[in-house]
């Protein structure tokens, strides 16, 4: 609930329908089985209902975009129930998912390999498309590139936003290519269980150095 009341106290607040947030009162405490069995199979029947109002009220419903982590026990364990339950119940709809990676150098719990390796196999089997974040690549670029010292949430969250918003371009804009969720999938998957991607964002410098620099097309 807290998380829930920070966001609808935040900026983006109002975006959100108040019956669309969903929360139970404990979490899954990193715990992969407890939010694919126990925590979050209670849940699961109220998330349905909300996507399936949300599903019902489009005129032409391309997919699902999901973002989630591996590593903790809601994002991994619920999230990869709510794929194969939207799966069963809209099977020709395209599922893509943003999905956060778990890293050695950057990690919150000692289990998180174990919840990402039940995630995945889930999103092999269920997922049409996976768009992988890393905390730790997120970190390196924050250092490297943007010159932080001390990178926040807000940051990594800044750098996935972008990456999110480009990726979706092609959906929001008109274009000749990639129109859709499922024809970005069909240039970029060759086999169907190997849709696993590695996002790229160019050009990225740092605030202070932005005004300095000079693009070339062989540079992006």
């Amino acid at each position: 609930p807290g998380t829930m009341d920070s966001v609808r106290a935040g900026p983006y607040g109002q975006l959100f329908r108040p019956d669309n947030f969903v929360f139970g009162q404990t979490g899954a405490g990193n715990n992969w089985a407890k939010g694919h069995y126990t925590e979050g199979a209670e849940l699961i029947d109220s998330v349905l209902d909300v996507v399936r109002k949300e599903a019902e009220s489009c005129d032409c419903l391309q997919g699902f975009q999901i973002t989630h982590s591996l590593g903790g026990g809601t994002g991994s364990g619920m999230g990869t129930l709510l794929i194969s339950k939207i799966r069963e119940e809209y099977p020709d709809r395209i599922m893509c998912t943003y999905s956060v990676c778990p890293s050695p150098k950057v990690s919150d719990t000692v289990v998180e390999p174990y919840n990402a390796t039940l995630s995945v196999h889930q999103l092999v089997e269920n997922a049409d498309e996976v768009m992988c974040l890393d905390n730790e690549a997120l970190y390196d670029i924050c250092f490297r590139t943007l010159k932080l010292t001390t990178p926040t949430y807000g940051d990594l969250n800044h750098l996935v936003c972008a990456a999110m918003s480009g990726i979706t371009t092609c959906l929001r804009f008109p274009g000749q290519l990639n129109s859709d969720l499922r024809k970005l999938a069909v240039n970029l998957i060759p086999f169907p269980r190997l849709h696993f991607f590695m996002i790229g964002f160019a050009p990225l410098t740092s605030r202070g150095s932005q005004q300095y620099r000079a693009l070339t097309v062989p540079e992006l």
